[in-house]
């Protein structure tokens, strides 16, 4: 399986590094505010990339980029991610994953592996919330509470992050889900932004400054390390 875009260049998206990131078609979640919709609608058609093709522009890259960001969509989906990364990995350059934690034990072995540098999980919401969250109303957490109980135990460097939308959070969720992140290394709130790459963001609207800044001081007590992203 080939991933289906790139981003040549990117300062911001793998902490103090400069990195590509290298984005797979597909993922298991139907987040209505999501803004890569064409990675995840299977009704709309994107071009792949043969990864030889990115290799050849990974070989060029040496020396310059330090790493590849591998994102989506939901990477873990791909059958041979473990296969393409030993390969990356191959040609000196660091990995961070960005997952939405639904496959703990790929998550395990990659990083087991020691073939990822850094992990970014997506927290979607409080668990009580996850399914309306997600767009999926039958969906179960316990695999959610395993890929995070695992990277609390520093098995590699990580991050949580969770996209605020107005309509989907609450002080009683975010209490919630600081009490599931207890003992976290840290967390990003970020802010949602309407566009038309949404997946069906027309309900939705983003979490205004106050109330951020609320949440942030409530996960505060959970987290000790809460920042703000896009804000």
């Amino acid at each position: 399986m080939d991933f289906s875009g790139i981003d040549k260049l990117t300062i911001i998206d793998f902490p103090s590094k400069v990195a590509c990131i290298l984005f797979y078609k597909g993922c298991n979640f139907r987040c209505p505010y999501c803004h890569n919709s064409s990675l995840v609608d299977p009704l709309k058609k994107v071009d792949t990339i043969p990864f030889n093709e990115i290799l050849s522009f990974l070989k060029k890259r040496q020396g310059i980029l330090d790493g590849v960001v591998i994102s989506g969509g939901e990477p873990t989906l791909m059958k041979d991610l473990k296969e393409k990364i030993i390969e990356i990995r191959k040609l000196g350059f660091l990995i961070k994953l960005d997952t939405n934690g639904s496959n703990p034990e790929i998550l395990m072995d990659l990083v087991n592996s020691k073939l990822v540098d850094y992990v970014a999980m997506d927290i979607k919401n409080s668990l009580k919330m996850y399914g309306k969250t997600i767009g999926l109303s039958n969906f179960t957490h316990e695999n959610i509470l395993k890929s995070i109980n695992f990277l609390k135990e520093n098995h590699c460097d990580y991050e949580f992050r969770t996209t605020l939308v107005n309509e989907l959070f609450s002080e009683e969720s975010i209490k919630d889900m600081g009490e599931t992140l207890k003992g976290g290394k840290r967390l990003f709130l970020q802010k949602f932004v309407k566009s038309n790459e949404c997946l069906n963001a027309n309900f939705l609207s983003e979490v205004s400054e106050k109330d951020v800044k609320k949440y942030q001081k409530i996960l505060l007590n959970y987290i000790d390390e809460v920042y703000l992203r896009g804000y």
